[in-house]
């Protein structure tokens, strides 16, 4: 949802009469629409199309990080560091959901674990070096962004890549990053839409999701999970209406972030039993126990981060998916005539 979002923002230079809430709206839900069809193609379109899309994001950024520091001003760079004069713990506390916002779905590289050659040592490994190397390139680039444009110029963009190219080269250039920008975040949400109706489908499959999350059509596609999860988005879409999209994606961020952030830790905290079972040595124990606490601690705070209204939306939103845990436990549950005609038989 926030990635649709962010798609308007980089299509408004194209379109400014997307400026006002209701235009922001029915642009988000065209994306979310356009994005959910393209998918009911199934997993080999959806991959071919992602494997395109995806350069939209790597070019500029990677560019930016390399050739960007011949238009880097050190000045500029002191201007917007800290231009509301916050403490440093406060100024933390206001980036962390955005740093962990960038990062979600890293995690989604153990969903293909059963098509991966020995992944118990490669997974691991993908996903260690593919955050560090995202890190790095975050880093670089958005340091990179901060010493060219000035920081008030910055903050009201909604297309802040092409604006710096804008500024490095001429408007031209700007406007081609800018819609690689948008042809970037369609193919992501793309690719998410894809994910997480894979993943309900699997937990359908396992029996902790219902059964309608596990129908697929030819394609190989779940097209009844994929509805479900439209309409869930398109009232996130009408929850969060906002006169700034600015405003509306820091709202789906946080939200999107507590979201997760509670599987995050309750996964974490599991991490001591997966270690006993496995009969790791002390020191592994040891070193693994205090890692995944650590863990736990940031997670935790990063939900503090959020903010109050996200936690409290989140919150809402997860005590309502016990409704359907309580009807999905109670089929596994055997009545007193199930056990005696199971005896008898």
């Amino acid at each position: 949802m926030a990635i649709a979002v962010s798609a308007v923002g980089y299509i408004k230079p194209f379109m400014p009469w997307l400026n006002t809430p209701m235009h922001t709206f029915f642009g988000v839900v065209a994306i979310l629409v356009l994005t959910m069809v393209a998918n009911f193609g199934g997993p080999k379109i959806t991959g071919q199309i992602s494997s395109f899309t995806v350069w939209g994001i790597i070019l500029p950024v990677l560019g930016l990080s390399i050739i960007g520091w011949w238009w880097f001003d050190p000045q500029t760079f002191m201007s917007a560091w800290n231009p509301h004069h916050d403490t440093t713990m406060h100024s933390v506390s206001s980036g962390i959901a955005l740093t962990l916002w960038a990062f979600l779905g890293i995690e989604s590289a153990g969903a293909n674990s059963d098509a991966v050659e020995n992944p118990e040592r490669n997974v691991p490994l993908a996903v260690l070096f593919g955050t560090g190397f995202a890190a790095i390139v975050y880093i670089l680039s958005t340091t990179v962004i901060q010493g060219i444009i000035p920081n008030a110029e910055l903050a009201n963009s909604t297309a802040p890549f092409g604006l710096v190219f804008s500024h490095m080269f001429n408007p031209t250039v700007g406007n081609v990053v800018t819609l690689a920008a948008v042809i970037a975040c369609i193919g992501s949400l793309l690719g998410w839409q894809f994910t997480n109706a894979q993943v309900s489908k699997a937990a359908a499959d396992e029996g902790l999701f219902p059964k309608v999350f596990a129908k697929t059509n030819k394609a190989g596609a779940p097209i009844m999970g994929m509805l479900i999860m439209l309409a869930a988005e398109l009232a996130l879409a009408v929850m969060t209406i906002s006169p700034n999209l600015v405003n509306q994606f820091n709202a789906l961020l946080n939200l999107a972030v507590f979201v997760n952030m509670v599987p995050y830790i309750l996964s974490m905290t599991g991490l001591e039993v997966m270690l006993r079972k496995n009969k790791v040595s002390p020191a592994q124990y040891r070193l693994g126990a205090t890692v995944g606490t650590l863990g736990v601690i940031y997670s935790i705070y990063g939900v503090y981060a959020c903010g109050a209204e996200a936690v409290f939306g989140g919150t809402i939103l997860t005590l309502f998916g016990y409704i359907f845990y309580g009807f999905i436990a109670a089929r596994d549950v055997s009545t007193d005539s199930e056990v005696k005609t199971e005896v008898k038989a």
